[in-house]
C-alpha cells in the first residue's frame, strides 16, 4: 500500500509541473542545479530539443555522453536526457555509486524496440542449426537494449557506432566469415558497401519469418545478415528529395546520416555519423550550402549557429524530428532535480547485473577499437 501511495504522490507532482510551459521552469532548474553541485551531471542527446540543451553540461551521441559519464565519478547522479536505450549504456559503463536517471521512462527508441531479445535468440537457434552461427560474429548498433548488447558480448561480438561501424565490421570479420548486424539494416548495408561487401553478399533477416524470410542457400552465400530493422526518422528521407534539392540549389551538398538507405545515401555527397556531420558543417566555409538528411531539432540548431552558411532538412516538407527523444521536456527535468535536491531519486535505470555483464563485453571490445 505505502508503494502504491508514494506512486500516486510521484504522478500527481510531475503532473503539476508538466502544467508549466517549456521555459516558466527556468530559473528553478537552475537553482537545483546550483543546489547540487558537482553531484549532478546532466547529459543532452544532439537530438534534443533546445529547452532542454540549455542546462546540459555536455551534448553529444549516445557513446560520446555515455564516456562523459566516466570522465566524472564524482557525479552521484546522471541525468540522460535521450532516450532509454542510452541511459542503459550509461548504466552498464557508470562507476559504483553513481545512479542513472532518465527523466521520462517513456522516451524509447523504436529501431531498438524492433530487435527483441527472445527473436534474436529465436533467430540465433535457425542458425545453428544451418550449421552457420560458428561463422557469424554478432554486431548491435548502440540504439539496441541492454539484452541484446549481453547476446553480442556473450556470444563473441561487440557493439558499434555509426562512427566506428566500419571499424566494427573489420574487426569482425578478420575473425569469422560472417556477420549479424542488429539491428538496424540500413547502417549495416552503407557500411558493407563502404568496405566492400557487395549488395549480392547481403541478406535482409525479417524476424517474423522463418529463416528470416531466406532460404538457406541465400544465407550460405552471405557475408552480411542484416536485422530488419530501421530509424523512423532516417527512414523518412527518399531518393526524390536528394534530386529536389539540387534542382533549386546546384551548389548545394547533401551530407545524410547512414541510418538512412541506402539509395538516398549513394546520391548524397556526404554519409556520416552525427559528429561528422557537425564538423563537416563548422569546417565548411562562410557560402556553404547544405541539405541535411537528420533530424530536425540538429538542424535547426547547426542553422542557428552557422548562418554564415545556408543550412536546410534535406525534406523541408515534413518534420523529421524523434518523437521519444522529444518527451524528454524541461518540466521532467525540473522534477528530477527538484526531487534529487529533496534526496529523492526518480526514475532511475538499472540494468540487471547478469545482462550487465555481457552488455559491458560489449562495449569493451568497441572500446579497445578506439
Amino acid at each position: 500500500m505505502a508503494a502504491s501511495t508514494a506512486n500516486v504522490l510521484a504522478d500527481c507532482s510531475l503532473t503539476s509541473y508538466l502544467r508549466h510551459p517549456d521555459r516558466a521552469l527556468d530559473g528553478r532548474i537552475a537553482a537545483a542545479r546550483r543546489n547540487l553541485g558537482r553531484r549532478v551531471l546532466i547529459l543532452g542527446h544532439h537530438y534534443q530539443r533546445d529547452e532542454v540543451i540549455h542546462f546540459a553540461d555536455y551534448t553529444g551521441d549516445s557513446f560520446r555522453l555515455a564516456r562523459r559519464a566516466m570522465e566524472h565519478p564524482e557525479a552521484e547522479y546522471i541525468i540522460f536526457c535521450g532516450v532509454h536505450f542510452m541511459a542503459e549504456s550509461a548504466d552498464v559503463l557508470r562507476g559504483p555509486g553513481q545512479q542513472v536517471i532518465l527523466p521520462d521512462l517513456n522516451a524509447g527508441c523504436s529501431m531498438a524496440d524492433m530487435a527483441e531479445f527472445t527473436q534474436v535468440e529465436d533467430a540465433w537457434e535457425q542458425l545453428e542449426a544451418l550449421g552457420l552461427a560458428a561463422e557469424i560474429v554478432p554486431i548491435t548498433y548502440i540504439n539496441s537494449t541492454a539484452a541484446i548488447k549481453a547476446f553480442c558480448g556473450e556470444h563473441g561480438g561487440l557493439v558499434c557506432t555509426s562512427s566506428n561501424a566500419q571499424a566494427a565490421l573489420r574487426w569482425a570479420l578478420a575473425r569469422k566469415p560472417r556477420v549479424l548486424f542488429l539491428p538496424d539494416q540500413h547502417l549495416g548495408r552503407n557500411t558493407g558497401h563502404q568496405i566492400g561487401i557487395g549488395l549480392e553478399e547481403m541478406a535482409v533477416w525479417n524476424p517474423r519469418q522463418e529463416l528470416g524470410g531466406n532460404d538457406a542457400s541465400r544465407l550460405r552465400g552471405s557475408r552480411l545478415l542484416l536485422w530488419k530493422g530501421h530509424c523512423s526518422v532516417h527512414q523518412r528521407f527518399l531518393p526524390q528529395h536528394v534530386d529536389q534539392c539540387r534542382a533549386e540549389d546546384p551548389t548545394v551538398r547533401v551530407i545524410v546520416h547512414p541510418e538512412c538507405s541506402f539509395e538516398v545515401a549513394q546520391k548524397a555527397d556526404q554519409t556520416g555519423s552525427t559528429d561528422f556531420i557537425i564538423r563537416a558543417i563548422e569546417s565548411a566555409p562562410a557560402g556553404a550550402s547544405w541539405a541535411v538528411g537528420t533530424e530536425l531539432h540538429l538542424v535547426h540548431r547547426l542553422a542557428q549557429q552557422h548562418p554564415e552558411q545556408k543550412i536546410i532538412p534535406l525534406d523541408r516538407n515534413a518534420c523529421p524530428v524523434c518523437t521519444t527523444m522529444f518527451r524528454i521536456s524541461p518540466q521532467h527535468l525540473c522534477w528530477v532535480l527538484e526531487n534529487l535536491a529533496q534526496g529523492e531519486v526518480v526514475n532511475p535505470i538499472r540494468v540487471p547485473e547478469g545482462v550487465k555483464r555481457g552488455a559491458r563485453l560489449a562495449l569493451d571490445r568497441m572500446l579497445a577499437l578506439a
